[in-house]
């Protein structure tokens, strides 16, 4: 879940102020190296961008996308150890700052070296042979890491064993570099007024402008991310939690159809909108990490899926697309802000000159059914997080009331800024996924942002897509419906806020929505490093 920043007010959710209330609940709520630069990776490295900026002659990795590190790599100016002690080093400079990185792997450095040594035996695992990168930290890792959900409650706990993402990462040739920083619990204890914290990790800060919102949950990946401390990093969302961090932080977030990438072994919210995703600074990357972490279950399998993502980047993609433009999330209303509205407007002009024709649509009220989203959620996390608890050794957690005990007698540490009223809530609901209820409440918003919303919006406008300002409600959605959605960076704001367009569509859309995502990047060439403009705001109020 994420988190918009909005004034606190005590009004519950469902009161009937759902303008308030609705921020408040999205908050809380190849076979060697050459073969790399081959057939469609070739042509991506020559159009990735950005360029590497070959002025830093001792830190040429420095904002190079995956195909270019590879390069660099196999021309020998670069290795994969080299590269992560360089990661390692900005995360000792920046992360005191950031907070972005919660823990090291301390064999990082290790497992570089091995897959150096591979690679120059001739075994070449693929694009992200040696590539350092970042997970959340409510991805289990079996190693001498911790999987905390950023909690003190967890910590010392031994999962059984690696999550099927860091699995596949693993296997594709990925270094683990470490765990990213996170809203704690996914941003679904209490109603924080703030993004980004957890007991473990403490602030997560905004590095084009302190003050800003970097958004959540998974703002420690985006940030990471933003600011070269890792290469690429995973995140996950149940509403929100990867693109709006990835918006807030001029990246590129994908959060995919639920079904497409694993759930085994990500500390859950609920089964039914969950998904991890990747997050990098280019499409490309972020299409490679897709490669690399699919693994379909539940709704995808059965589904032809394609076997490379980059093979959808293209220049003209655009060109002939019919985009929606859904005007509720354009309004204060619906979480849009004028200031990055205005951005994004540049973003939707490119999308015209690229040959899009942009369209009026709806795809109806998401207020309409935020209460039974919400109530849903509450319910499978009851059920869901005691599933994964009781796999957990070395810990006396085994249900969401320890873990709400834990809170109180670790009060101080754990409850300083805000509550657990969202794990209390879910504590007083049945537990029972038979419940009509629950039933009713998740079988109501997935018709309405489903079938009712996206897909209907799409069948009557003849749409292949639809755009809606980052940091809105938009996210919402996708979300409920299980449906893509992609973050894709425009600019900053004159006083240097990340502004973006998330596009969504419908099941397993998620080559259209990379191919629209790339054409638009090489339109607007958008990224640009982070300055850390203005100041870290003041620590917030002791509750």
């Amino acid at each position: 879940m994420r988190f918009k920043l909005a004034p606190m007010k005590t009004t519950p959710l469902g009161s009937g102020n759902d303008g308030v209330t609705r921020r408040v609940f999205l908050g809380t709520t190849l076979g060697g190296s050459a073969a790399l630069l081959t057939g469609g990776i070739s042509s991506l490295l020559r159009a990735s961008a950005p360029a590497i900026d070959t002025s830093m002659d001792n830190f040429p990795w420095i904002e190079a996308s995956i195909p270019e590190i590879q390069a660099l790599i196999h021309s020998g100016l670069l290795s994969s150890r080299s590269l992560t002690l360089g990661y390692l080093e900005r995360i000792a400079d920046l992360n005191p700052l950031l907070h972005a990185v919660i823990q090291i792997n301390p064999d990082a450095v290790a497992i570089a070296t091995a897959l150096d040594n591979e690679r120059r035996s001739g075994h070449f695992r693929g694009p992200l042979h040696g590539i350092p990168v970042l997970v959340k930290d409510n991805i289990a890792t079996d190693d001498r890491m911790e999987t905390t959900a950023g909690s003190l409650a967890l910590v010392g706990s031994q999962v059984p064993s690696d999550s099927v993402v860091v699995t596949r990462l693993r296997a594709a040739g990925a270094v683990i570099l470490g765990k990213a920083n996170l809203s704690e619990w996914a941003n679904f204890r209490g109603f924080a007024p703030f993004n980004g914290w957890s007991g473990r990790g403490g602030f997560t800060r905004e590095p084009y402008l302190l003050s800003f919102d970097p958004c959540g949950s998974s703002s420690g990946s985006a940030v990471a991310t933003a600011t070269n401390l890792c290469s690429t990093a995973v995140g996950t969302e149940t509403d929100g939690s990867i693109v709006c961090p990835s918006g807030n932080n001029l990246v590129v977030g994908l959060k995919p159809t639920v079904g497409l990438i694993s759930q085994g072994g990500i500390i859950p919210i609920a089964h039914s909108q969950d998904t991890a995703g990747p997050i990098g600074r280019t499409v490309t990357d972020v299409a490679i990490m897709l490669n690399a972490m699919k693994s379909p279950f539940g709704p995808v399998l059965g589904h032809p899926l394609p076997d490379d993502y980059t093979t959808f980047l293209h220049q003209l993609a655009l060109n002939g697309a019919r985009i929606g433009v859904d005007r509720r999330y354009f309004t204060a209303a619906y979480g849009g802000e004028p200031d990055l509205i205005q951005v994004v407007q540049r973003g939707l002009h490119a999308m015209r000159q690229l040959g899009a024709t942009l369209v009026e649509t709806d795809t109806g009220d998401s207020n309409a059914y935020a209460n039974d989203e919400f109530t849903a959620l509450l319910f499978e996390f009851k059920v869901q997080i005691a599933e994964y608890l009781a796999r957990l050794r070395q810990t006396s957690m085994r249900a969401l009331e320890d873990l709400i005990a834990f809170d109180i007698v670790n009060c101080p540490a754990e409850m300083k800024y805000f509550g657990q009223e969202v794990f209390e809530l879910a504590e007083s609901t049945s537990g029972n996924l038979n419940d009509p209820v629950y039933l009713q409440a998740r079988a109501r918003s997935r018709r309405l942002a489903g079938p009712q919303g996206i897909d209907a919006a799409l069948r009557r406008d003849r749409l292949d897509a639809i755009v809606a300002p980052s940091y809105s409600f938009a996210s919402t959605p996708a979300a409920v419906a299980g449906y893509p959605n992609i973050s894709i960076p425009v600019g900053l704001t004159p006083e240097g806020k990340p502004a973006g367009i998330w596009m969504y569509s419908g099941f397993l859309q998620e080559p259209k929505l990379l191919g629209y995502a790339y054409a638009l990047e090489l339109q607007l060439r958008p990224r640009t490093q982070p300055q850390f403009l203005g100041s870290v705001p003041p620590e917030p109020p002791d509750a």
